[in-house]
């Protein structure tokens, strides 16, 4: 990899094989780096199925230690220039397994980071998960949201869309497009790390006690 080749990181977090988690994913995916590449920033995507980390995650929750396999996919989120995350609608919201993941990412190390949000679901009417669930979670990790997010329902699958949401195709290339030049127009280089969390002699003490 060439030291300035853009890097995306894609999170599907479909638990079937195949899912239309996945499928919405590699869309979005495709359409990104064509996008990037048009504007002179040649891309690489590295799509994460968290399906495959649902135990590491959980191992994690639980001890605080993350294995390799969940290591490098942290890094790899951490570390891209941009973000698409992908999520099935559960119960009106995002799967657990998407949020645990999210749970896991070190305060401040995905700010000003452009995120393409997009979620699937069986009807329609679970469309508001982007700006209800999906918005609040990236605005408090402090990332860039692109205008765009992609809802796909089991229908839009080759269908037409409507006058005010157009086909899903044509959806997809939009978020893309959108993404595309937030992550194009970042400072080249990596980001500055977070700042570590400074905790006072008598809190920390506090909580020794708590734990006693």
């Amino acid at each position: 990899m060439t030291a300035h080749e853009t890097r995306l990181a894609v999170i599907s977090a479909g638990l079937s094989q195949p899912s239309a988690t996945r499928r919405l994913a590699d869309r979005l995916a495709g359409a990104a780096t064509k996008h990037l590449a048009e504007a002179g920033h040649p891309a690489t995507a590295r799509v994460i199925e968290l399906r495959e980390l649902a135990t590491p995650i959980a191992h994690h929750l639980v001890t605080g230690f993350p294995g390799p396999p969940l290591r490098e996919a942290l890094d790899t989120v951490t570390g891209a220039d941009g973000l698409i995350a992908v999520t099935p609608v559960f119960a009106g919201s995002y799967s657990g397994l998407f949020k645990s993941f999210f749970d896991l990412v070190e305060p401040g190390s995905l700010d000003g980071t452009p995120v393409l949000l997009a979620a699937t679901g069986g009807s329609a009417r679970h469309s508001l998960v982007l700006d209800h669930a999906m918005r609040p979670l990236f605005s408090y990790l402090r990332a860039l949201t692109a205008p765009t997010g992609v809802y796909a329902a089991a229908e839009d699958w080759g269908g037409t869309g409507d006058s005010r949401t157009g086909p899903l195709p044509e959806r997809i290339d939009r978020a893309a497009r959108e993404l595309a030049s937030l992550v194009a127009g970042r400072p080249a280089g990596p980001r500055a790390p977070a700042e570590p969390e400074v905790v006072p002699f008598e809190e920390q003490l506090a909580r020794v006690r708590e734990g006693d």
